[in-house]
């Protein structure tokens, strides 16, 4: 047995229900170190789960409990496709999003022990064709800076070169890309949440390590904790388990970019393209609670230290300040640290069109819990992350589900902005639009064209299939209406300067959709006309 497979072992033997009990005959390092402990609050726990499957009709859930080293709690709802009788299980495959950045940080952690690399190395050691629009910052940008959200980038800049899938960019597209990317603030001195450098992370790993990103994740975190997660291309009836994503629709779910026979490798792996079980992620929150001689081994407490350091101050949020108590809140390299209710926590979020997941940590009580879901589950993952978190730092308090749950509604009744009203569209007409008319080229995101087509205008992306759509026009203001519902955010379309040397460019509709939809990023100059 591999090292660690103890731990993915124990925790994966499961009986009906919510709990899972070592069996009889369990060593006592594997029950120390994976095996499930009854809980006299297990049934606070099944109100939570109970309550959140209720308010927010998820198609699937699983939720997992550490508290004091042990796995007190693991439990699934629901179906991996909503209406297929397939039920979620244990086993069952989610994509972590962007959790999968903790995994990439403990593989350069391992290349750092190994003497393969050292935080502190210019990028270009690695990657010589690496730039930044700032040839300093380019010089001066380390390994670490590549992990805490310190480029001075806006937030989520070049994200249109990853989302939404399927697209053709790939990760040397990326590292070309990102010379053009022009900063919004100085090299460090603040913070913006960022995936690209996460994916030049994983190519400086690959680079080092002398195998793809891929490669090297599978040997050096999933294998030796005996983890099923996936990452790069396999074989769907490989692994049948496997959870697709939702959007709601029509007071139902409807499942979304559902995965084909053959699930390809993906840009942004090292960003946010792993896939987990709910008993992976317990054995992999197991490794960072309370690690044994094995783990250490795997990584030394000097090693994990730099993870867990503060590195980057976050901005606090008021319903963090409420909510919480918070005063403290940074990036380390793939965890955010914060204190809640006096209690420090380490944690991390994901995010994909359609997936959901958490994994907080409380190191000092050695607990912690992880949140899986194939639904639309942002305000889901709010509230029960929520209720979890206050079981271990203000269980006195005995709060529910309906209580952050509707605080949360109303905050969405009385929004801080409203965004446009673009109600009283109507189909754009080629001379509506004529200065915007050709194809033209932005030096990060590629070629698009502008052409009129059946009667309509349409924009269509060379590199980024989904973002394909129809002109309209607001007032006087242009919109791309995009053809797949998917693709919700709006924008803006504007062009500017002479006739000589026009340039096209994209802005949200709404400025408070998600930042991963970066069109305020793309200047576009024009090639030629339309065939």
């Amino acid at each position: 047995m591999t090292p660690f497979a103890h731990v993915a072992a124990v925790v994966s033997l499961g009986i009906a229900g919510a709990l899972a009990i070592a069996p009889a005959g369990a060593s006592d390092a594997a029950s120390a170190a994976g095996a499930t402990a009854p809980l006299a609050a297990a049934s606070a726990y099944d109100e939570a789960f109970d309550a959140v499957i209720a308010r927010y009709r998820l198609p699937g859930l699983a939720v997992g409990v550490i508290d004091n080293g042990k796995v007190v709690y693991a439990r699934t709802a629901g179906e991996l496709v909503a209406g297929s009788g397939q039920p979620v299980t244990r086993s069952t495959l989610f994509k972590i999003a962007s959790n999968s950045k903790a995994m990439t940080t403990a593989l350069l952690a391992r290349l750092v022990a190994a003497h393969k690399l050292d935080w502190n190395d210019p990028v270009t050691k690695y990657l010589p064709a690496f730039r930044m629009f700032d040839p300093w910052v380019t010089r001066n940008m380390r390994v670490a800076d590549l992990l805490v959200h310190n480029s001075g980038l806006r937030e989520g800049a070049g994200d249109l070169m990853l989302w939404p899938e399927p697209n053709r960019f790939t990760r040397a597209d990326i590292i070309a890309g990102l010379a053009y990317l022009k900063p919004q603030i100085s090299f460090r001195s603040g913070y913006a949440y960022d995936n690209l450098l996460y994916v030049v992370a994983g190519e400086v790993a690959a680079a080092a390590g002398g195998a793809s990103y891929e490669e090297l994740v599978r040997r050096e975190v999933f294998e030796p904790f005996g983890l099923a997660c996936r990452v790069g291309a396999w074989r769907r009836s490989e692994t049948p388990d496997l959870a697709q994503p939702h959007m709601r629709k029509d007071d139902g779910n409807v499942p979304i970019n559902e995965d084909g026979e053959t699930i390809p490798a993906i840009t942004s792996a090292a960003a946010g393209g792993i896939r987990c079980s709910l008993d992976d992620m317990l054995a992999w929150a197991h490794n960072w609670l309370d690690p044994d001689a094995q783990g250490l081994a795997w990584l030394s407490a000097e090693q994990r230290r730099p993870l867990w350091t503060a590195q980057t101050p976050m901005p606090i949020s008021q319903r963090r300040r409420d909510w919480d108590h918070s005063r403290f809140h940074a990036y380390g390299y793939g965890w955010r640290l914060a204190d809640v209710d006096g209690a420090w926590v380490v944690s991390h979020t994901g995010t994909l069109s359609g997936m959901y997941s958490a994994l907080t940590l409380l190191p000092d009580r050695r607990s912690g819990f992880v949140m899986l879901t194939n639904g639309e589950g942002s305000d889901a993952r709010t509230v029960l992350t929520e209720v979890l978190l206050k079981h271990f730092t203000a269980a006195q308090e005995n709060h529910r589900v309906a209580e952050y749950a509707d605080a949360i509604a109303r905050d969405a009744k009385a929004p801080a902005h409203q965004p446009p009203d673009t109600s009283s569209r109507v189909p754009a007409r080629p001379a509506d639009v004529e200065r915007m008319l050709g194809v033209w080229r932005d030096p990060w995101f590629g070629s698009v064209s502008v052409c009129a087509r059946d009667g309509k205008v349409r924009f269509a992306s060379a590199k980024s299939p989904l973002l394909t759509g129809s002109l309209a026009r607001v007032g006087r203001r242009t919109l791309v209406d995009w053809d797949d519902e998917r693709v919700d955010a709006e924008a803006w379309l504007d062009v500017s300067g002479n006739a000589t040397s026009p340039r096209l460019t994209l802005a949200k509709v709404d400025p408070e959709a998600d930042f991963s939809f970066d069109f305020e990023d793309l200047a576009f100059t024009r090639e030629r006309n339309c065939d």
